[in-house]
């Protein structure tokens, strides 16, 4: 019976994780970024407001109630898009540094600073 190789067998788990998050990856719908809240009636304004940061500066846009749905989707979308980059992020690095060779050094680079925690 042949054994494989720790390494290789986390390379090949890495690889495959990470082919699922590219798969996610284009399920993924239409995307932004922001925020939208439902108000509700009564608050002295409009009832869906999308809210988002440019130059450093709030701005708010009322919705309709179809606008708010599509908005609400697409900035989950985003959250999602962002979660599953950091992960393909953490993935790539942990695949650098335990199949890449690099240069010797006296002491092991902490998981914190690879940026695989």
């Amino acid at each position: 019976m042949k054994r494989t190789d720790p390494v290789s067998g986390q390379s090949q788990r890495r690889r495959r994780q990470y082919q699922q998050l590219r798969q996610q990856l284009q399920s993924l719908g239409w995307i932004s970024e922001g925020y939208v809240q439902d108000r509700g009636p009564g608050a002295g304004g409009p009832c869906y407001q999308w809210t988002r940061k440019v130059k450093a500066k709030t701005v708010s846009v009322a919705l309709s109630k179809e606008q708010y749905a599509w908005l609400k989707e697409a900035i989950e979308n985003w959250k999602s898009l962002q979660q599953i980059l950091k992960t393909m992020q953490q993935l790539s690095r942990e695949e650098l540094f335990e199949t890449v060779p690099g240069p010797t050094r006296r002491k092991r680079l902490s998981k914190k600073v690879l940026g695989t925690i």
